[in-house]
């Protein structure tokens, strides 16, 4: 029990976490007051997912598996698969999007919601987004955050140097995983620019990634990489031992959370687009169409920060 009972660490993140939980209280309380009461519940259940990613974050953070996190490359890769994929995934499925711009300043967060969607104010922030949030983008972030820090200098330098491991590292892992999840997770109002084949061909991506990380730290290495896990003290388990470990639980937990959503998305490319086939040729077939070098997702569906409808005139649901 010492083991799960000692340990536990004061993290910033926890401070974070809380003035984001208030916020988001606030926002869903604006907006039960002119929602129609099962559009309320709707947005409650949400919010027990995006609630849970937060603790699932804090446990990543601030947990035994932290401390452990510095004596065992396993445990570490453990904490990397919770920042990047458990706790994100939760928060995107809470689609926190709306309460969180309902509970900005103002007399009423329709009004402040308005503005943050028309202001001049908050067009380079909006563009700023809209470009994160982008296909291409966001997907290349998440595999080039999890590729950098897996780099032995990166890495050994956020081991021995406690702000970036926590603003740095964590951070990145944590907001690459939120822009990641964003692409396959409905999160309302928030709505994804990527094809249903661009999201097949995203996640076989991402998994080729996280098995050449794997192979990388198992197959084609004979030694320890990492100089931190070389010589700490009272562990037992060789390093490099740890260290295939590690590989083998980034391998298959990593695959966990992407083979479920290759599921889901194929599902749709058979239901929605007439099976692989039909989706690839409307692909290439638009691809070809296009005139402007905007990007092969510029012709989908459009992501924004503007406020959902109002109940009142044009009531709506959440996706399944």
């Amino acid at each position: 029990m010492s083991y799960i009972l000692d340990n536990w660490s004061f993290d910033p993140f926890l401070i974070l976490v809380a003035i984001v939980v208030v916020w988001h209280e606030v926002g869903l309380h604006r907006l039960a007051k002119r929602s129609r009461p099962e559009r309320s519940r709707e947005r409650r259940i949400r919010s027990l997912y995006f609630y849970g990613g937060l603790a699932v974050l804090l446990i990543a953070v601030e947990s035994p598996i932290d401390y452990w996190a510095d004596s065992y490359f396993l445990v570490h890769m453990v904490q990397h698969l919770l920042l990047m994929f458990a706790a994100p995934s939760l928060v995107v499925l809470g689609a926190p999007g709306q309460p969180l711009l309902d509970a900005l300043p103002g007399r009423s967060g329709r009004t402040v919601t308005r503005q943050v969607a028309t202001g001049n104010w908050s067009r380079p922030v909006r563009a700023v987004f809209h470009w994160l949030t982008g296909p291409v983008v966001s997907i290349v972030i998440f595999n080039v955050v999890m590729v950098l820090w897996h780099i032995p200098a990166l890495f050994d330098l956020a081991e021995n140097n406690q702000y970036v491991h926590i603003w740095l590292m964590h951070s990145s892992f944590f907001f690459a995983g939120i822009l990641f999840w964003l692409q396959f997770i409905d999160s309302p109002p928030f709505r994804s620019r990527m094809p249903v084949l661009g999201r097949a061909f995203a996640l076989l991506a991402t998994n080729i990634v996280m098995i050449g990380i794997a192979m990388a730290l198992s197959i084609f290495a004979n030694h320890s990489i990492y100089a931190p896990y070389d010589h700490v003290p009272g562990v037992t388990l060789p390093p490099f031992a740890d260290q295939q470990i590690g590989a083998a639980i980034l391998w298959v937990c990593g695959d966990f959370w992407a083979m479920p959503t290759m599921i889901v998305t194929v599902r749709k490319l058979i239901g929605n687009e007439g099976g692989i086939g039909s989706a690839l040729e409307r692909f290439v077939r638009q691809a070809s169409r296009e005139s402007a070098p905007r990007g092969w997702a510029s012709r989908s569906m459009t992501s924004t920060l503007i406020s959902e409808p109002a109940e009142a005139t044009a009531p709506t649901s959440l996706p399944d």
